[in-house]
């Protein structure tokens, strides 16, 4: 039985040309091999999977090539190319940083270093995860690496380049190695399973290459695990069950269930969706990116930024033309907070049944608000402040220009001049602006009526000649309002009444209290008092404080008991004979 071997190994590329989706690498490596204008360290850095001890190793065989290609190709027929390809060659050397990360595994490196080839041009060192090495095998490596020998070549491979030393990367050419895009992955997945002759549907590929985010080599190991779990036989069913993924026609459901205000509908649905073992987090994830999607769908300049199986792509066009994009923006942010809160919440299931909820009757939430806006801008001007034209009396039409009456000539009575008041000359419009008042009124709306109501109470409060305050008034009032919290059986009453008020000036003055608890007890009737005494002194601009200042008399005296020395001192004033005796005797007392 010939043994198994994963794709990720069988089909790791050999030469520059099958690298997929590094183009940009491989040409600048061509051209330096076929230009003899090699680095002595180069530093491959990039996320995981994407081909970079792939290229390391490419780069290693190629420049030992007995017959490389014009275009810089390792010739694959060679003996030295033969051994590479075997695993047998001396002239590469590989080292795990990650398990070999000591100063000793450095030194041991940097002696074989001295040793020439003894086949072929150049020693090329590959250093994988170089960035687990220790600081101080860093800084053993820091002078081999500035000033090799002319036939090594190292290369330093990376997952995280921030976490290599400075020192290293000046002495390095660095090459960044990009996410292997979607779309070269799918081409690279439908090669391997051409030459596997495995029947593998097109969507399928598109959600493996999704699911691997740009890594090759997991997008590999995904597609050898599901032909073992189908048997050689890759659909898009089967790769959803395979890989735990929720098929995106159940968010277009759920979707149009939402357009629809149809909320059984969204419930049914999601119970469907649980009993098939999704997590409501995962539900949440997924119908937000859903959204998201949707929003991008709406502009055609981000829409090639939809990463979607390419039999849905149309859908997702048809239902983010029927979307408004204030509704998207606001279901995106029900479902942030929704998944930011499913960890902290008890009872998952009614949590994500809530946010669908919200979702179902967001549309119609957002019709009401867009109301309340168009309202509050069409009430923005009073009807205090309409704008009247002037009319004169000289230039009124008849009321009835189709049916004229012959005029009757009629002395006009003599013209009154008019008294002017402290607020300016009485205009003739006036007249005519209460008729047409009194006319109105019966059909002024709510919002009008409680206008005139406002103005006419504010008008009046204003006719209220303001009372200033003094010390016998305030004291007074403050009175009045201790007698309504005492038929309240409001336990403040007590803290007002020990309460000493100070006036500051005619509008504000100052409430002094002993301690903190009355001052808390003064604070808490803060707005009835407020409003009381704003109306009893017709201000509304009446305002106070409350200070707190210690006060003697009320300060509990506590009393601390005497020590052994203050007791005989006591002792010795009342009765002298004993501090007598004590002389006499010369005793020492035990303080």
């Amino acid at each position: 039985m010939e043994q198994f071997i994963v794709s990720a190994r069988k089909y790791r590329p050999q030469n520059f040309s099958t690298v997929v989706g590094q183009q940009h690498i491989t040409t600048t490596l061509k051209n330096a091999i076929r230009n003899q204008q090699l680095a002595h360290a180069f530093l491959f850095c990039g996320p995981r999977g994407v081909g970079k001890t792939t290229c390391a190793r490419i780069l290693a065989k190629t420049i030992n090539c007995e017959h490389p290609t014009p275009d810089g190709e390792a010739c694959n027929t060679c003996q030295s190319c033969v051994s590479f390809n075997e695993g047998s060659s001396l002239n590469i050397h590989e080292l795990d940083a990650a398990s070999n990360n000591s100063v000793d595994d450095i030194r041991s490196l940097v002696e074989q270093v001295r040793f020439a080839p003894q086949a072929g041009k150049y020693k090329v060192y590959i250093v994988d995860e170089v960035h687990m090495l220790s600081t101080s095998a860093f800084n053993a490596f820091l002078k081999t690496l500035e000033e090799p020998p002319p036939y090594a070549i190292f290369i330093l491979a990376t997952t995280e380049k921030h976490k290599i030393l400075p020192t290293i990367l000046s002495r390095c050419q660095i090459f960044d190695f990009k996410r292997i895009t979607t779309q070269d992955t799918v081409d690279h997945l439908a090669e391997i399973c051409q030459k596997e002759e495995i029947k593998a549907e097109l969507p399928a590929l598109q959600v493996i290459a999704q699911k691997s985010e740009g890594c090759m080599r997991d997008s590999l190991s995904i597609l050898d695990k599901i032909v073992s779990f189908t048997n050689g036989e890759l659909t898009y069913k089967n790769t959803l069950e395979h890989l735990n993924i929720l098929d995106a026609d159940y968010y277009f459901k759920l979707m149009d269930c939402m357009l629809n205000q149809d909320l059984s509908g969204a419930l049914l649905l999601y119970e469907d969706i649980n009993r098939k073992g999704f997590e409501g987090d995962l539900v949440l994830n997924g119908f937000a990116e859903f959204i998201r999607n949707l929003l991008l769908s709406k502009d055609e300049k981000v829409a090639s930024l939809v990463e979607v199986v390419e039999s849905f792509r149309k859908r997702y066009l048809e239902i983010s033309a029927s979307c408004s994009t204030g509704y998207l923006v606001s279901a995106l942010n029900i479902l942030a907070e929704a998944e930011i809160n499913f960890k902290s919440a008890r009872n998952k299931r009614l949590h994500v049944e809530l946010a669908l909820i919200k979702l179902c009757y967001l549309q119609q939430a957002l019709s009401v608000v867009a109301d309340t806006d168009k309202k509050k801008q069409t009430d923005l001007r009073p009807l205090n402040f309409r704008v009247i034209q002037p009319v004169r009396v000289a230039d009124t039409a008849p009321a009835n220009p189709v049916q004229e009456k012959p005029q009757i000539p009629v002395q006009a009575p003599p013209v009154q001049p008019v008294p002017k008041t402290a607020s300016g000359p009485k205009l003739i419009i006036e007249d005519q602006l209460i008729t047409e008042k009194k006319t109105t009124a019966g059909k002024l709306g709510s919002l009008q009526k409680l206008r005139q109501q406002v103005s006419s109470t504010t008008q009046s409060s204003k006719e209220r000649s303001v009372i200033f305050i003094t010390s016998e008034l305030l004291q007074a009032a403050w009175q009045e309002f201790i007698e309504q919290l005492k038929m309240n059986r409001n336990p403040a009453a007590q803290s007002f009444e020990m309460a000493e008020l100070r006036v500051v000036n005619d509008e504000q003055f100052t409430v002094v209290t002993p301690n903190n608890l009355q001052q808390k007890f003064i604070d808490g009737e803060r707005i009835a008092l407020t409003e009381y005494l704003q109306q009893r002194f017709h201000n509304r601009r009446l305002s106070y404080q409350v200070v707190v200042e210690q006060r003697e008399d009320l300060s509990i005296k506590i009393e601390a008991p005497l020590n052994s020395r203050e007791r005989f001192q006591q002792l010795a004033e009342q009765f002298p004979l004993i501090k007598d005796l004590k002389d006499r005797l010369k005793l020492e007392l035990d303080y």
